[in-house]
Parts: C-alpha cells; sequence; structure tokens
C-alpha cells in the first residue's frame, strides 16, 4: 500500500508543479534573465542525463568504462565540428570497439 501512497503522493506533486507553472504571471516571464534561464534549462537536463548514463554502474557507484570514452570521443568530435551523425557514429563505433576488445 505505501507504493502506491508515494505514487499517488508524486502525481500530486507533479500536477501541483504544472498548475503552479500556468499560474506564473506573463510579465515575470518576459524579464531577460528570466529567459536566460530558461533557455539553458533544457541544455542543463540533457548533459544531466548523459553524465548519469555514462558514468553511473548498476549498482549506482561511479563507473569508467567504455561508455565514458565513447563520450569522451564524442566531444571530440564535437569540438572538431564534425556533423551530428558522424559524432554519434564515432562513439557507438568506440564504444563497440573497446567492448570487443574486452574493456566493458
Amino acid at each position: 500500500m505505501t507504493m502506491w501512497v508515494a505514487v499517488l503522493v508524486a502525481a500530486g506533486i507533479a500536477f501541483a508543479l504544472k498548475l503552479v507553472g500556468h499560474l506564473v504571471p506573463s510579465t515575470l516571464l518576459d524579464e531577460p534573465h528570466v529567459k536566460r534561464v530558461t533557455a539553458a534549462l533544457p541544455i542543463a537536463l540533457l548533459a544531466a542525463l548523459v553524465a548519469t548514463q555514462t558514468f553511473t554502474g548498476s549498482d549506482g557507484g561511479l563507473v569508467l568504462d567504455a561508455r565514458a570514452a565513447a563520450v569522451g570521443v564524442a566531444v571530440v568530435a564535437l569540438l572538431l565540428r564534425a556533423p551530428f551523425i558522424v559524432v554519434v557514429v564515432l562513439g557507438a563505433l568506440t564504444a563497440a570497439l573497446l567492448r570487443l576488445a574486452g574493456w566493458a
């Protein structure tokens, strides 16, 4: 029963946050610093997801494996202004080759 209570509480909190977002006055949202922050939020969230998936093992601990090397290769490719598909292929190829070599 506690799991259902937790799910219902989480759903209520999510609904309340969405409702509060609709109640914020538009004059507050039109300020320049608010626009800068809201424009950067998706980038920060995506970076956090990538970091979590790259450096976290199944037990929740820090792991440096083929995923970290693949992200490193992808970052270098991005810095060299490679097209997005090339970045993805290089990252996937790096992870595949390192796992084939036994570095999981």
